[in-house]
């Protein structure tokens, strides 16, 4: 007689391997939701359980307050009241500086709502047609870049304005030499401050205004010499930017 085969008896013993797989999945998905939100105390249990005999556990980086971003002070980011500060320092060390050495005749400086506004006479840079740089004024520079470099973090943008004075009272000047005079006084303060790297180039911008933006007349040589002028505007994070005419309503120009 045939014998019958011998049934298996392992037969379910896939159910069992795949039951175990599925719990070890479980527990595995329960650890990293537990983890999802993970604090001190937790990481601490999470330790514990692997370790039982272990005194201290490693230290994990948490955040405390969950509505903090980059514009909190203590993140990191930007400060007002320290901005305000050093950007009220910036004026003060200028405003020092002019007095200190006498140059209230030639420097003019004012301050505004976010901005420091300073004008230049033509003489304290530059001789005549020149837009080579004087000594003297690579002077003056020097202490105007110490003190951007102070606000550096507080300024939004430095526009320097290159003016010129038409040399006629009723003949305008030649448009070529009279743009690229303004244009290339303006450009040499620039880049002698950007040589400094003491602020973003990106932060310096320089204009050429030429004859067209006067503060005084064209009749007489003394008013003719106030037109020829550098101008330094000097704007603050923030700071609500205007035209140069609403700048000028804001200070006082003599």
């Amino acid at each position: 007689m045939a014998k019958r085969p011998k049934k298996s008896s392992g037969g379910a013993n896939w159910q069992d391997t795949y039951g175990d797989m599925v719990t070890l999945l479980l527990c595995f998905f329960v650890l990293l939701y537990s983890m999802s939100t993970i604090s001190e105390e937790k990481w601490k249990i999470i330790v514990k359980s692997f370790n039982p005999d272990a005194v201290e556990t490693s230290q994990v980086v948490t955040t405390t307050d969950p509505n903090s971003s980059l514009d909190d002070p203590v993140a990191g980011g930007h400060d007002p009241a320290t901005e305000q500060e050093s950007f009220d320092e910036l004026y003060r060390m200028l405003k020092e500086f002019i007095e200190e050495n006498n140059y209230e005749q030639d420097i003019e400086i004012s301050k505004g709502d976010g901005f420091t506004f300073i004008t230049f006479r033509d003489n304290v840079f530059f001789d005549g047609d020149s837009f080579q740089l004087k000594e003297e004024g690579k002077r003056v520079l020097d202490k105007m870049a110490e003190a951007i470099g102070v606000a550096n973090s507080a300024i939004q943008e430095v526009r320097i304005l290159g003016h010129t004075s038409q040399a006629k009272p009723d003949e305008p000047n030649e448009p070529i030499s009279d743009r690229f005079l303004a244009s290339n006084r303006a450009t040499e303060v620039l880049l002698y401050i950007q040589m400094k790297n003491i602020i973003d180039p990106a932060k310096l911008v320089a204009c050429s205004y030429g004859q067209f933006r006067p503060i005084s007349s064209f009749e007489t040589k003394e008013s003719r010499s106030k037109n020829r002028r550098v101008e330094v505007l000097i704007t603050k994070n923030d700071s609500e930017q205007m035209t140069l005419e609403e700048y000028y309503k804001e200070i006082v120009i003599e």
